[in-house]
């Protein structure tokens, strides 16, 4: 879970996928739509994938991907990002986690 945290501490805006998640492409083009820049991290790629993604299980993502900081603050996956932008509050927490400015 460690792993999982400083990751996610890294940028204002970090998605969890593996390479065949296409709701990860989605969520990253709803997020560019408002001019943020997302890092993702692909768990498939990383030697300790599969422990990173039981602790986004633990953290409460269920589907484990995508799963999608904003502000080191677990926001959800793919739903989640979604119900935040259709209550217009996708773009207010953008810029809470200061991945833009308006």
């Amino acid at each position: 879970m460690d792993d999982v945290k400083r990751l996610a501490a890294t940028k204002p805006v970090v998605i969890f996928s593996k390479s065949f998640c296409c709701m990860t492409d989605y969520v990253e083009t709803l997020i560019r739509n408002f001019g943020a820049n997302p890092t993702i991290y692909e768990l498939d790629g990383f030697h300790n994938g599969q422990q990173m993604e039981k602790a986004l299980l633990t953290l409460g993502c269920n589907p484990s991907v995508p799963a999608v900081f904003m502000g080191r603050e677990l926001v959800g996956g793919a739903k989640e990002v979604t119900s935040l932008n259709v209550r217009g509050e996708l773009k207010q927490r953008l810029i809470d986690a200061s991945a833009i400015w308006v």
